[in-house]
């Protein structure tokens, strides 16, 4: 079956929807743009529910306990489905359940960054240390102890750019989770904040004390993930002079109609539609117990830590309404958040050979497939980008096929979960024009 929904031709469209009732009840063909010109949607309907067998035979196989899957195509979404439970006690997930998106924060916190170099306020290759002082002169890492964690520093002999931190080529790493035995114990040391905390601590505070830290390498000679997000997050408050989490909701969640979106819960209707964290405990689903970190974090404690890097809570279909933002060059319903030049700008490769993906570059916020990507198969057109986050959430976005696929999930540990290269592959072959 093909779905089509051509705006210009109502009886058509009505037809269509009366023949498609019982057959397309489970999916939800709304937009999530106004489209003021002619437009259509071309899919296989039969080709997308292959897409519920394999998710429901992950969750009886244990390799996810349950997600929320979305597809939009041509500003429209054509599948958007829930499956399994959002708990270990058994409670079923719903379509707009509210999941910890963590690294998927990156992406928006790269967005507000551009608005405000759109305005004149930095260049890109400015000093990080013009608006954050603390960061003047940085040193790397020498000679390391890890017996006791004492190193020894040298001068790294540039400084760390605005560019840099966009692109994880700053020098910074990701202290506990960070695959550098010595990023690991000297940010622990210190008492940096990786990921969340329910403690009262700010973003000023995290990122001042990490800037009194040895980076691990030359910025601009390395691609390592680790807290540039972060730190931009609090750079955001110095230039723009609002707090960083009032600046999202002002210039990017409200106009773009993301009402679901936040760093922490205050709500209890949106509380009991947070979606549990669980692991694997002897072949079962277990929510996951407090670590270095409380997975409570957005509904108690201080609720003070704005991580541009990875504190955000959101669904699917917020997260869907950012993406096709980007899709559309830089707009949804009528409200712009960044120029179709600087969409082109954020696409662009900048860290070059240091990125070591050969299908894939790296922009100013998201990874984008390159033409070798292409040539394998399967990964959707070139420029698609993509990006995920720590508690297994997922998607990517073709502008050139105007689709977008996500899948929300909240597991941590070692899975053999394999839904989100299937998600893809399946998506992008239910195209049917």
């Amino acid at each position: 079956m093909l779905l089509k929904t051509t705006l210009q031709a109502k009886i058509i469209l009505a037809l269509l929807l009366v023949a498609n009732l019982v057959s397309a009840q489970n999916h939800s063909n709304s937009p999530l743009v106004q489209q003021t010109s002619e437009e259509e949607i071309e899919i296989s309907e039969e080709r997308l529910e292959k897409i519920d067998k394999m998710i429901t035979e992950a969750i009886s196989e244990k390799e996810i306990p349950g997600a929320v899957v979305l597809i939009a195509k041509n500003g429209n979404i054509v599948y958007h489905k829930s499956f399994g439970k959002a708990d270990a006690g058994g409670k079923v997930l719903k379509k707009n359940d509210i999941f910890r998106i963590a690294s998927q924060t990156k992406a928006i916190t790269s967005t507000a960054v551009m608005m405000l170099w759109e305005e004149g306020k930095f260049r890109l290759d400015d000093p990080i240390s013009k608006y954050i002082p603390e960061f003047k002169d940085p040193q790397i890492i020498a000679t390391f102890n890890a017996e006791d964690t004492t190193y020894t520093t040298k001068p790294a002999g540039k400084e760390i750019t605005i560019r840099q931190l966009l692109t994880h080529t700053s020098g910074l790493g990701y202290g506990r989770i960070d695959s550098d035995e010595r990023i690991q114990k000297i940010y622990t040391k210190a008492g940096v904040v990786d990921l969340y905390t329910t403690k009262e601590i700010s973003i000023a505070q995290n990122v001042k004390k990490l800037a009194g830290l040895p980076l691990y390498a030359i910025p601009g000679e390395e691609w390592h993930y680790g807290e540039s997000l972060d730190v931009l997050g609090y750079f955001i408050e110095k230039v723009s002079g609002q707090p960083f989490d009032k600046f999202l909701e002002e210039r990017i969640f409200d106009p773009l109609g993301m009402q679901d979106t936040q760093f922490y819960i205050n709500d209890d209707d949106k509380n009991d539609r947070l979606v549990s964290v669980q692991h694997k405990v002897n072949g079962e689903w277990q929510n996951f117990p407090v670590t270095f970190y409380d997975p409570e974090y957005p509904v108690k404690g201080a609720k003070s830590f704005f991580s541009g890097g990875a504190g955000l809570t959101s669904t699917a279909e917020d997260y869907a309404r950012f993406l096709q933002m980007y899709i559309n060059g830089g707009e949804l319903d009528g409200n712009r958040i960044l120029s179709r030049t600087t969409v082109d700008l954020i696409m662009q490769d900048q860290a070059q050979e240091l990125y070591k993906d050969q299908n894939k570059d790296y922009g100013l916020a998201f990874s984008v497939l390159n033409k070798e990507g292409v040539r394998t198969g399967g990964l959707g057109s070139e420029g698609t980008f993509d990006w995920g986050g720590y508690f297994n959430t997922q998607y990517f976005a073709d502008p050139k096929e105007n689709l977008i696929g996500i899948i929300m999930k909240q597991t941590q540990g070692a899975t053999q979960d394999e839904t989100a290269w299937k998600l893809r592959q399946m998506a992008i072959s239910s195209i049917a024009d």
